[in-house]
């Protein structure tokens, strides 16, 4: 089977040209289909390798396809890395990329361009596998740019939106300021180690001493291209904008795989950035910034999806702080659960808009409890399991970043738990005013609310089950378990730090629960119990809450400082280099030709006595210049 890995990436490739040629004379059922079952055939030869990886005492495996580049000594064949870290990803991103396939049908079935859509979703999986299944950085850049462009694409969907094109235009933009670095990284890759694949240039790497300085220019570069994937400071304001596209698509992109690519990348190259110490601090440091800033910012939003938009960036922040501490399993491990739980919320939340006919803002909701009972529970599941309250899922994956975090730095520990309280806060708070107290919208639009289609509601169950239960593979010591995960990692992550010990770890849950706890306490009394709704004046607000509501005026100081100065910048060469002194200098000799040749064309004057002089004129010069030269 592991053989066979080549058509993982392959068959949903086929179900982009079927659906993209087909979309205009293929029935939506048939695309749906297609679309969908093409997702299924990865995941299940998916299935079949992980099992087939687990039986094998060799862990890593490199299907070797054909020689793609070769020219001096560079060679660069196309060839696929199948170990235990590539096939927990295979598993993500065909199994909850199959379940948003199938959520897509009902979500989509009204719109026109329903063909074009799967299209772009089956394009989107094939990148996304081929990012994780590269078996050197090459491939790995290919998948990298391939998931860039589908972003853009699915972002902008509903392109005659003005304000949607430039999400996704930005989004575009953004990811390419990352994806230089990335490329810079690459190439000093090269240079260092004359190759760029992982079987060549891990072993050299874990010769080297720490502290080298080659190899902290090239995880900097490398952790610039993460930034910009999944969304850190300073690269992060394109992802709530990206709220733009349709709600599968902030599932499936902005929840569970795209941006978590960065992440991947870097518990990819662990071997490198275990020897860059200083680097790691920077990405604990931008990690933390991340995930305060994320979760403050999400406190205020009122808008359903612009709440797990920053809740992404503040839990990406999370996975961050994570690797910066050499806690590359955890990191790894919030990525499945995040995967999980996220994706969940976002279909609950499309759900929700689907059931409102396009009804985003949670001041107009409320009371949806009853009404929406499928969507409700999965929901609250998913805000359990986000919020870190155990048996779920992000309890456990949370608990061990957190753990990792205070062995290495106290200070670092706290904010994070003060992050947690807050994310437990801004989650519940979106759950209350969303379903909870009495409809705030029309009475007519009231009547026409009802629980979404099965092939919506259906996907929202399994993902709520693997939310809840999906932490049980990485049980700490602490609790009685093995860390089933950390085991299966061993041959990919070999420096993972160690955690404190049990009694402390005890202590940490319990700071931890009893932060959350109290957290949904507040909610629940100011949400529930004063049935506060946020307010639409900005001049009511405090001047704290006007900046948690404004995003802290980033995307203002980027335009003031950024985009108006290479504007001013663009305009003055538009004006003054292009059209005075570039136009000025072809339209000068234009100019200048055409006077002179009004002039000349005086000399013909028709006068054959004139035409006489100037011959014998030109026979003397002739004679004088040849007598001179003598």
């Amino acid at each position: 089977m592991i053989n066979l890995v080549w058509l993982v990436p392959l068959i949903p490739l086929l179900g982009f040209v079927i659906n993209g040629l087909g979309r205009n004379t293929l029935s939506k059922n048939l695309i749906g289909f297609i679309g969908s079952s093409v997702i299924f055939i990865s995941f299940a030869i998916s299935v079949g390798i992980f099992f087939e990886l687990g039986a094998d005492a060799n862990k890593s495996h490199e299907i070797f396809l054909f020689d793609w580049i070769s020219a001096g000594q560079l060679n660069i064949p196309l060839s696929f890395l199948v170990d235990p870290l590539s096939s927990i990803m295979l598993l993500i991103i065909t199994g909850v990329g199959f379940l948003i396939h199938i959520y897509s049908i009902g979500y989509m079935h009204a719109d026109e361009a329903f063909g074009k859509f799967f299209s772009y979703l089956n394009l989107f999986i094939f990148f996304m596998l081929l990012l994780v299944l590269g078996a050197n950085y090459i491939v790995m850049f290919i998948g990298w740019e391939g998931v860039g462009l589908c972003s853009y694409l699915l972002i902008g969907f509903w392109y005659t939106n003005s304000s949607y094109a430039s999400a996704a235009k930005k989004a575009f933009i953004m990811n390419r300021i990352g994806d230089l670095g990335f490329l810079l990284g690459v190439f000093f890759i090269f240079s260092t180690f004359g190759t760029v694949e992982f079987s060549k240039i891990f072993p050299q790497a874990a010769n080297m001493l720490p502290g080298n300085g080659s190899i902290a220019l090239i995880a900097l570069l490398l952790f610039i291209g993460a930034c910009g994937k999944s969304a850190q400071l300073p690269l992060f304001t394109w992802l709530p904008d990206a709220m733009a596209g349709p709600t599968p698509v902030s599932a499936l992109i902005h929840a569970a795989t795209m941006v978590t690519a960065g992440v991947y990348m870097i518990a990819r190259s662990n071997v490198l950035f275990d020897l860059a110490p200083m680097i790691q601090h920077i990405i604990a440091i931008v990690g933390l910034a991340t995930a305060v800033l994320g979760a403050i910012i999400a406190l205020t939003q009122t808008d359903i999806k612009k709440v797990l938009a920053y809740s992404t960036v503040s839990q990406l922040g999370y996975m961050f702080l994570g690797l910066g501490v050499g806690a590359y399993n955890g990191a790894f491990f919030h990525v499945i659960t995040h995967a999980f739980f996220k994706a969940l919320l976002f279909l609950c939340a499309g759900s929700v808009i689907h059931a409102l006919h396009h009804e985003q803002d949670m001041r107009h909701m409320g009371g949806l409890r009853k009404k929406l009972p499928v969507t409700f529970m999965t929901m609250l599941i998913g805000t359990i399991a986000i919020a870190g309250l155990p048996p779920f899922s992000g309890f456990f994956s949370k608990d061990e970043i957190l753990a990792h975090v205070y062995a290495h730095d106290k200070t670092m520990w706290a904010i994070g738990v003060f992050t947690a309280f807050l994310t437990a806060f801004y989650m519940f708070r979106m759950l209350f005013l969303t379903f909870s107290g009495k409809y705030r919208g029309t009475h007519h639009a009231e009547e026409k609310i009802h629980e979404s289609p099965k092939s919506m509601t259906i996907p929202l169950i399994v993902l709520a089950v693997l939310s809840a239960v999906g932490g049980m593979i990485g049980i700490p010591e602490a609790l009685g378990g093995h860390h089933w995960l950390s085991h299966w990692m061993a041959p990919v992550i070999k420096h993972a730090t160690e955690g404190p010990d049990h009694a402390t770890e005890y202590m940490l849950m319990a700071v931890s629960v009893l932060g959350v706890l109290i957290a949904i306490g507040f909610a629940y009394v100011k949400y529930v119990k004063q049935n506060h709704i946020p307010l639409p004046d900005e001049g009511k607000r405090s001047a704290l809450a006007n900046l948690s509501y404004q995003k802290f005026y980033i995307d203002e100081i980027y335009d003031l400082l950024i985009r108006r100065p290479l504007d001013a910048l663009s305009t003055f060469f538009y004006k003054i280099i292009d059209n005075k002194i570039v136009d000025g200098i072809v339209n000068g000799l234009g100019w200048s030709t055409s006077e002179a040749s009004k002039g000349l064309r005086l000399v013909q004057s028709g006068n054959v006595g004139f035409y006489l002089l100037m011959m014998v004129v030109g026979i003397i010069s002739l004679l004088l210049y040849t007598y001179l030269s003598l």
